[in-house]
């Protein structure tokens, strides 16, 4: 197992362990997403967890701010803060909240929840960059339910005008959202069509293949004057059985028993509903 495999895996543990805590939260596009927030803080951003506001670091916008215990968990396994801390999640005297908050988390770069907003504040810092003539690249991860929010669109517009080439999107595209399928909410399809129409390079992948995720990174590097989204095809509830593929899974926390079947199977246990 790679150390990103390892860190992937460990980032699913504790989403479990700290909703099951908090008895509350969102396990599903938590989840989902935990090998793209793997590949990007042990392997594909240059951040400094000693050093949170260094101003020559890269920036991750989470813009699906609900889906904030896989960025608490990435960044605690990073080293921004200890891990203990994870259990405390939407308690009240601690710090961190139910939607991510730069003003209080060490390693939060914007403040999300209202969908839509992230990646225009990405759009916004990476457009900064450009100005001042930093080298930094700014990360924002999407859901696909959230496309559906017309601020998107704008964000993405603009984007391509200022030719962005140091902001890249990744979708986490796992078909589902609190109310149901995508498709039966409200259709978005076909998407990459409608990224490469607003002037943006796309890449589509398998969001749980950490080559493919890798790899499609790497290609952005050397892209100019365009900004680059990555598809990530994935599953809602990855790595948990009972909870993949299960829109009912998306903002509810799993009760003991379900936390304990849920880890004996992240931990490599036969027993599991």
């Amino acid at each position: 197992m790679t150390i990103i495999e390892e860190m992937a895996r460990k980032i699913r543990i504790d989403i479990i362990q700290m909703l099951a805590a908090a008895k509350s939260g969102h396990p599903g596009g938590s989840l989902s997403a935990a090998d793209i927030l793997a590949v990007l803080y042990f392997k594909e951003m240059r951040v400094d967890p000693e050093n949170p506001h260094w101003p020559d670091r890269d920036r991750f916008v989470l813009s699906k701010g609900h889906a904030a215990p896989v960025l608490y968990a990435a960044l605690a396994e990073r080293g921004f803060f200890p891990t203990e801390e994870l259990l405390q999640l939407r308690k009240t005297g601690h710090f961190l909240q139910g939607h991510p908050d730069m003003k209080k988390v060490p390693g939060v770069d914007m403040s999300t929840g209202s969908l839509g907003q992230g990646i225009s504040a990405a759009a916004g810092m990476a457009l900064a960059g450009k100005i001042d003539h930093k080298d930094f690249r700014v990360f924002t991860l999407l859901g696909d339910g959230e496309i559906a929010e017309g601020l998107v669109w704008e964000a993405a517009m603009a984007a391509a005008h200022y030719k962005l080439d140091n902001l890249v999107a990744i979708l986490d595209y796992n078909g589902l959202q609190i109310d149901g399928r995508n498709e039966d909410v409200m259709n978005s399809a076909p998407v990459a069509d409608k990224w490469r129409a607003f002037g943006w390079n796309v890449i589509e992948v398998d969001g749980h293949d950490l080559e493919q995720l890798m790899n499609a990174f790497e290609l952005t590097k050397n892209l100019r004057g365009k900004p680059s989204i990555i598809i990530a095809k994935t599953i809602k509830g990855k790595g948990v059985s009972f909870m993949e593929n299960q829109a009912g899974w998306h903002g509810n926390a799993p009760s003991p028993e379900q936390a304990d079947s849920a880890l004996r199977e992240l931990k490599g246990g036969k027993d599991h509903e």
